[in-house]
C-alpha cells in the first residue's frame, strides 16, 4: 500500500519513486529546504550541515546523513525549532556524486 501512496504522491508532484534497491543504512548526501532564513551561523547546529540562503527566501541545508535515524534526528531539530520544512531530498551517496538512476 506505501509503495501505491508513493507512487501516486510521486505522479501528482513530478518527483521520483525511490528504488526499492536504494539502501538507506549507508551514509549519503541530502538537501533540507526550509522556510524561514538561517545564517551560516547555525550550521553546526545542524551537525555540520551546510546552510545558504535559498533563491525564494528560506534556507537550504545540504550535508552527508549517516543513516535513517541520523535523518530523523534532523527532522526533529527542525520541528522543535519550528521550523517549516519544505522539502527533503536525497541528492547521492557521496558529496558531488548522484545515485545510480538520479
Amino acid at each position: 500500500m506505501f509503495r501505491s501512496l508513493a507512487i501516486a504522491h510521486s505522479m501528482a508532484t513530478g518527483g521520483t519513486v525511490v528504488d526499492k534497491e536504494t539502501d538507506f543504512k549507508t551514509p549519503a548526501m541530502y538537501r533540507i529546504r526550509l522556510q524561514e532564513q538561517l545564517g551560516s551561523d547555525w550550521s553546526e547546529w545542524f551537525g555540520g550541515f551546510t546552510v545558504t540562503p535559498g533563491a525564494n527566501g528560506g534556507s537550504i541545508l545540504t550535508g552527508m546523513v549517516a543513516d535513517q535515524a541520523s535523518l530523523h534526528g534532523l527532522i526533529r531539530k527542525t520541528r522543535d525549532l519550528g521550523l517549516t520544512l519544505v522539502s527533503l531530498e536525497r541528492t547521492g551517496i557521496k558529496p558531488g556524486k548522484p545515485e545510480k538512476g538520479a
